[in-house]
């Protein structure tokens, strides 16, 4: 099974270079993978042991960085290295000053594995919600390298529960421990006899808490929504979301719009504007003078609908008509409602969220008006389910502190 793996991830690897040819993403990660070891030799301190923190790709990242920070607080002697494995984590975050090293994760394969390891030199392995790269993980055991998985979640429909699943159920007994957000995961791994298992919730709920702490102020906001009955904030949001939201505004003066889209390029803002007909107006092209002509405010920079959201009384979480919705923790724990598309169920925190009550999901344009028309209307019916959401996410807090403390016997009071 091994050999198998191993071809695969040799094919991937040739996959990766044939798209780079026409994919962005793709080239960003062939050129990524060039140049790690350079970098490495260059950053990795001779003599020192890192913390190795390993995310897939933005969101698993978010989900870290609460660990991260804390530990680096707490401990600021501790080197850490990060690894992506996603161009859309490592871009965003390459920059990021509480990581002593950042890079890409070379590909998976034998004597990429051993070369990382010998180079890094990690005194323990966190892997972040997902990543179950078989070499990695086989030779951190093998080296007797502390290894963990937190914020996991688990399926009946994954692998490691198949009847053909034994080469990913080993892959599982590599961990030392396994973090996991919720008891149906912990059970599911009983089933298979891995019971080094702790049930401590979710960290991207204590970053969250953090992020709306540490909110920015941003005053061309806070103008444009002063004088508004109700606004409505889209983050994350794609074409097949903008069609229902935008339609339902364009009928709705008595409603103001935020839209922060999920791609941030010339064509789709272009796209969002021609489906707009009321007057609409760029982030970066506003100002005190001109933000009370405009009842839509598109946001075309990065770096601010975590702190957006608390300038509305509604959101919208983008991405449920394509693979799967955007963060919907960064909009409920501002105590607003939430709603999203029908591709959700992948996500703990939105299943959750509308068992509550906090949260909503629609189908299509009368599903969303249906709700939008509740919520406009009743502000009980609005109030109380915002209430719902943020209670959600402050009882769901509190996994970074589990963790740091099993791990690194660092107590956060």
């Amino acid at each position: 099974m091994n050999e198998i793996y191993n071809f695969g991830i040799n094919c991937y690897q040739y996959l990766v270079s044939l798209a780079a040819m026409k994919n962005r993403k793709a080239r960003l990660l062939k050129e990524g993978q060039k140049t790690i070891f350079d970098y490495l030799d260059k950053t990795i301190v001779s003599g020192e042991r890192y913390v190795w923190f390993h995310a897939s790709s933005l969101g698993e990242f978010e989900q870290g960085r609460p660990l991260i920070e804390a530990l680096k607080q707490q401990r600021p002697e501790q080197k850490i290295i990060v690894t992506f494995f996603s161009p859309s984590g490592y871009e965003v975050r390459k920059n990021y000053d509480r990581a002593d090293a950042i890079c890409y994760l070379p590909f998976d394969k034998p004597a990429l594995v051993k070369r990382f390891l010998d180079t890094v030199n990690p005194s323990i392995a966190i892997f972040i919600k997902y990543e179950f790269w078989a070499n990695y993980l086989t030779e951190l055991s093998n080296r007797q390298i502390p290894t963990y998985i937190v914020s996991a979640i688990f399926r009946k429909s994954q692998l490691f529960f198949k009847p053909f699943g034994g080469f990913y159920r080993t892959l599982l007994t590599c961990f030392d421990q396994l973090y996991v957000q919720d008891k149906n995961s912990q059970s599911l791994l009983s089933s298979i006899g891995i019971d080094q298992v702790t049930v401590c919730g979710d960290t991207r709920f204590d970053r969250v808490l953090d992020i709306a702490r540490q909110a920015k102020k941003l005053p061309l906001a806070e103008q444009f929504v002063q004088h508004a009955e109700k606004t409505l904030v889209a983050g994350s949001s794609w074409s097949k979301d903008e069609d229902i939201f935008i339609e339902y505004f364009n009928r709705h003066p008595e409603l103001k719009l935020i839209i922060a889209p999920h791609v941030i390029d010339e064509g789709h803002l272009k796209e969002i504007e021609s489906k707009l007909k009321r007057p609409h107006l760029r982030y970066t092209q506003a100002s005190p003078e001109n933000i009370a002509q405009a009842e839509c405010l598109i946001i075309d920079c990065f770096g601010l609908l975590s702190s957006l959201y608390r300038y509305g009384q509604i959101a919208y979480v983008g991405g449920g008509f394509g693979v799967g919705i955007h963060n919907v923790p960064e909009a409920a724990v501002y105590g607003i409602p939430v709603i999203f598309g029908p591709n959700y169920h992948k996500f703990k925190e939105a299943c959750d969220l509308i068992k509550c009550g906090g949260a909503f999901s629609i189908t299509g344009p009368d599903a969303f008006e249906t709700i939008m028309e509740r919520l406009v209307s009743s502000s009980g019916f609005r109030e109380n389910s915002g209430k719902a959401a943020q209670r959600y996410i402050a009882d769901n807090s509190g996994a970074s502190k589990v963790i740091l403390k099993d791990i690194f016997g660092i107590d956060l009071h």
